[in-house]
């Protein structure tokens, strides 16, 4: 019965195009020309201090009101919050400023559709998420392009070799988190019996350690996994649906991390949701179907306005989680919506599923970045959203050029 929900949730899209006065034409991607994000200067920083705690949750950001009233970015603005900090493995950082090229300024700024706000909701009435227990879907796209950061925050594949997460699982606006010193991705895997017996043991069980000084959960992943299993993945009370349903993971060093200079505080005066973005580079490839970046269309130009993403809710510990939802209110910049989440699903990739221009199949692309539960300013009081940070032309230049190091694959999106 689970299978066959499922089946049905991925193909709600489908049913979508033919519902009512809406046609196939509406719930197309739509092919835009991107501007070009160009290098100009690259210079040495200081090392950090790898001194801030990871927070999850944030607190007085600029949210729907506060955004209806900020003036339209210039293109020296633009320049500025583009720029981006690079981060290596062995602590030394640079500072990248760029210069943006083919941009049309939008007068109107940043405007938000106006609806009713909502009270604290993270997750309300009936938790509607699904955990993923069976491997047919687990380790097969799109569920295997969700991976495990391990400062406690999720992420997706966009390449071969980097990881689109928010900003804030790494660094907090001034400093970056204690566990991003040594940052490690986990891709999944579902533990078989040969797990654990290989020769390359011993290198594995010293790679454990750097992981549990980040990520205990993590690292108590990687030990059930080498000793084929163990006695408390079965005590735990949770349904594992068969016995190879539950994932662990396969840890991977990070190599360089690129974060927007306007994530920073004192660039834009505060933590700006706009820039929670972040792209980690891994030192190693992988083999794994990755998931291609897309332009965030507007609510009315998705089927239902409804957006997919998968993550590791901290509540549901070991468990790979599924939801679906319709966006209730959007920004320029900016998703807000009712998706059931918990910490731990932070930097989820939000991807939806669209009719490919002059093709009959339909192709899912990421849209925009989970930021999580975060507090805004409405009316002078702190209310709550689940926010997304929307992936558009200047972000998708943006991201394209740090994971192909040049502007040629990146003139259309």
């Amino acid at each position: 019965m689970e299978h066959m929900l499922l089946l049905f949730i991925f193909f709600i899209p489908i049913l979508g195009l033919s519902n009512g006065t809406e046609t196939e034409q509406d719930f197309t991607w739509h092919l835009k020309k991107i501007p070009q994000i160009v290098s100009e200067r690259t210079f040495s920083l200081d090392s950090p201090n790898f001194e801030a705690k990871t927070k999850l949750e944030l607190n007085s950001v600029c949210g729907i009101e506060c955004q209806r009233k900020l003036p339209v970015p210039s293109l020296s603005d633009l320049k500025d919050f583009l720029s981006y900090e690079t981060i290596f493995e062995n602590g030394t950082r640079t500072m990248t400023e760029v210069n943006v090229l083919g941009l049309v300024l939008d007068p109107a700024g940043n405007t938000t559709t106006q609806r009713s706000l909502r009270k604290k909701r993270q997750v309300y009435g009936t938790d509607s998420r699904f955990s993923i227990y069976d491997k047919r879907f687990m380790t097969n796209y799109p569920f295997n392009t969700a991976v495990k950061i391990s400062t406690g925050c999720s992420g997706i594949l966009i390449s071969p070799k980097h990881v689109l997460t928010a900003a804030h699982c790494l660094h907090n606006g001034k400093d970056y988190v204690k566990g991003s010193k040594r940052l490690r991705v986990g891709l999944m895997k579902t533990k078989s019996r040969g797990d654990g017996r290989k020769r390359k043991g011993a290198k594995r069980s010293r790679r454990d350690v750097s992981v549990a000084q980040e990520d205990p959960k993590g690292a108590t992943e990687l030990r059930r996994q080498s000793k084929g299993g163990g006695r408390k993945q079965r005590k735990s009370g949770r349904k594992q649906g068969t016995s190879d349903g539950t994932p662990s993971f396969q840890w991977t060093r990070v190599k360089s991390t690129h974060i927007p200079k306007g994530w920073f505080k004192g660039v834009s005066g505060d933590i700006a949701l706009d820039y929670d973005y972040a792209v980690l580079e891994l030192k190693r490839p992988h083999k794994r179907k990755y998931m291609e970046l897309g332009i965030s269309p507007a609510m009315e130009m998705m089927p239902g306005s409804m957006i997919h993403f998968s993550g590791f809710d901290s509540d549901r510990s070991g468990q790979l989680v599924y939801r679906f939802c319709s966006i209730s209110d959007e920004s320029n910049d900016l998703f807000y919506q009712y998706c059931d989440a918990e910490p731990g699903s932070t930097g989820s990739g939000i991807y939806l599923r669209l009719k490919e221009p002059n093709k009959k199949k339909c192709k899912r692309k990421i849209i925009a970045v989970y930021s999580g539960h975060q507090w805004v300013d409405i009316n002078g009081e702190q209310q709550d959203y689940n926010v997304a940070v929307r992936i558009t032309p200047l972000k998708y230049a943006q991201i394209c050029f740090w994971i192909h190091g040049n502007n040629e694959n990146c003139t259309q999106g």
